[in-house]
């Protein structure tokens, strides 16, 4: 490898470490901010509801946290995705989709969701759209990031654990979205089937992560 390949190597190596250990981070924010008060449901309450409250300001950096980590997963991503190879349709889809998670993320720092019976609040209709966006983005683009890595020679070691993961995140993406709309699931188990929903998806990311740091990220071209 020539110098400016080695400079993405190491690049790439480093931004799936920060995405893995970013995954980390975030299950030990998220179970700190459950155990605090105002101890909303995890399996009736939706994973925002813990931004609101006295102790809000742990879950709004880990929204923060979520949406950093998952951009420098991306960018790990097309960096090892471009490593000698063009990237395929499905990768470029992949990565706008994946990016639409990513700052959604963010955007659901800066607008708090409504925690009933408060008053629904314009942030609170901001919030509920970003998600709905953010979680379709996350879902699908992880699904075609894992399908194209199939014609990809440096992503392709990820493609056997990647896509029943992938495939799985979109089943309980339906799961979630779907029950929202019918009232006594989203009021009785909606908080469970995001955190599934959520947990199945950056399970994706970490292991994603974990493989490609197994490994050299690239290879030199033949």
């Amino acid at each position: 490898m020539d110098t400016d390949e080695n400079d993405q190597v190491n690049r790439s190596r480093f931004l799936f470490a920060v995405a893995l250990a970013g995954v980390l981070l975030y299950a030990a924010l998220d179970a700190v901010a459950q155990s605090l008060p105002p101890h909303y449901s995890p399996v009736s309450q939706a994973e925002s509801d813990l931004a609101v409250g006295p102790y809000g300001y742990v879950m709004t950096l880990n929204f923060i946290n979520r949406g950093i980590l998952s951009l420098c997963f991306l960018f790990a991503l097309m960096l090892a995705a471009n490593s000698g190879d063009v990237a395929s349709r499905r990768l470029r889809r992949g990565s706008w989709l994946f990016a639409v998670w990513s700052v959604g993320a963010l955007l659901l720092a800066a607008f708090p969701t409504d925690v009933p019976p408060a008053p629904v609040s314009w942030h609170g209709v901001v919030h509920l759209v970003v998600a709905v966006a953010a979680f379709l983005g996350g879902a699908f683009g992880a699904l075609y990031f894992s399908l194209g890595m199939a014609g990809n020679r440096t992503l392709g070691k990820a493609r056997g654990v990647a896509v029943p993961l992938a495939y799985l995140t979109a089943a309980l993406c339906a799961a979630e979205l779907l029950g929202g709309l019918v009232p006594g699931v989203a009021a009785s188990y909606g908080g469970l089937t995001e955190r599934l929903f959520l947990g199945s998806l950056l399970l994706w990311v970490a292991v994603v992560s974990a493989v490609m740091l197994e490994k050299p990220i690239m290879k030199p071209a033949p």
